[in-house]
């Protein structure tokens, strides 16, 4: 009963120290994706036809918001609400940065998102590419895209997307900070990119 209890405690020993690491090593990786440029890299293209990277993303805190030209609601409403918290906020257009990622680019050519986006605002900048680097765009930020056909019984017919409607927050550094939900409070969402810009 002796040696049974000494193996025991043994055991639990082993599996707190193996537990401890784990949470140590977990908590680790957490700290550095927190670090790290959120996303991942890309090639693609800005709306005035001009190559464009995740590079774009630094030396300024960045609004991002995915979307496409044709949707009803969600990304006009966002682009105008985007423009004027963005007026109130930075003026001057020296403390923040905006773009708009297509996740529509069968449609979604550059010049179409460059005349879409500039019918609404000269703050943010379009970026579109080809279908199968947006996807993979898409897929590294953590967007939920899908392309959803408006009549099902012609599944290769005209369509709509479903997607995140969410504007992402990111630091000078391209890290995470934060976003702005789909018909956030106005004072909320312009306390948000106040913060933002503060750095």
């Amino acid at each position: 009963m002796k040696t049974f209890r000494i193996i025991l405690w043994v055991v639990v020993v082993i599996v707190a120290g193996v537990l401890g690491w784990l949470t140590m090593a977990i908590t680790e990786t957490k700290h550095q994706v927190a670090d790290g440029p959120y996303g991942v890299p890309f090639q693609l293209v800005d709306q005035n036809g001009q190559a464009i990277t995740e590079q774009a993303f630094r030396g300024k805190p960045t609004a991002l918001f995915f979307g496409f030209t044709h949707c009803p609601e969600v990304c006009p409403t966002t682009l105008f609400e985007l423009d004027g918290w963005l007026k109130q906020v930075d003026p001057d257009h020296d403390k923040l940065q905006a773009y708009f990622v297509s996740v529509d680019p069968e449609r979604d050519t550059p010049q179409l998102l460059g005349q879409y986006i500039s019918n609404v605002t000269d703050r943010v900048v379009g970026i579109s590419g080809p279908p199968d680097k947006v996807a993979d765009v898409i897929k590294g930020f953590r967007i939920y895209a899908k392309k959803v056909p408006l009549d099902p019984d012609q599944p290769d017919g005209d369509y709509t997307m479903d997607h995140t409607a969410s504007v992402f927050l990111l630091d000078a550094k391209g890290r995470f900070k934060g976003t702005i939900s789909y018909g956030e409070n106005p004072d909320v969402a312009i306390k948000k990119l106040t913060n933002l810009a503060k750095g």
